[in-house]
């Protein structure tokens, strides 16, 4: 099975801090890349109550398949690769592949059956090596709405957690509380009903 503890720290950005970041790191608008994430849940959201986000992301031309799952204060990722052919047909509803992912719902007690997608949001994204992680600048596009974020991943969470503090505190950029992207996403979401 294809698992992953994601430990990441992330930060909304005013467009000004963004691109005095882009600026300050000598990223060039070649240096970013597309990606589309795809957002599924059921339509009494049993994926959002098991605290689970479900995701199909089209990135360097395939498509990944991944459950994120509340883990600690990390989250548990879970990845399948999805035929290229498949993926339009998922969006048009037809049930999940088998696989990693839908053997994880299962054991949650989810209907992959009920499983509909609601939603697309997409980044370009650059992704800088980093002392000992990666930094990751964001501009997200999503209903309408353009957020921007820094994200720093690490395999040490208090180092990652200390290096990410002090890059923001070095850049006069104040700590915000960010919520993930997919729960930036179904808040913008429902403020539209």
């Amino acid at each position: 099975m294809s698992q992953e503890i994601e430990i990441e720290f992330k930060n909304l950005l005013t467009y000004e801090e963004f691109l005095q970041l882009i600026s300050e790191l000598e990223v060039q608008k070649p240096d970013f890349n597309n990606q589309t994430n795809y957002y599924f849940d059921t339509e009494d959201f049993q994926l959002k109550n098991h605290k689970s986000a479900l995701r199909i992301r089209f990135k360097k031309n395939t498509y990944t398949l991944t459950l994120k799952q509340q883990f600690k204060e990390h989250i548990l990722e879970t990845h399948q690769t999805i035929d290229n052919g498949i993926f339009p047909k998922v969006l048009r509803g037809m049930p999940l592949p088998e696989g990693e992912v839908t053997e994880v719902l299962r054991k949650l007690k989810i209907d992959t059956a009920e499983i509909k997608f609601l939603g697309e949001l997409t980044t370009n994204r650059v992704e800088i090596p980093y002392q000992v992680g990666l930094l990751v600048l964001d501009e997200n596009h999503y209903l309408g709405k353009i957020d921007y974020e820094l994200e720093y991943e690490s395999a040490d969470y208090k180092k990652g957690q200390q290096i990410f503090l002090e890059l923001l505190k070095s850049k006069n950029i104040p700590v915000r509380e960010t919520k993930s992207k997919i729960h930036r996403f179904f808040t913008e979401k429902s403020s539209l009903k």
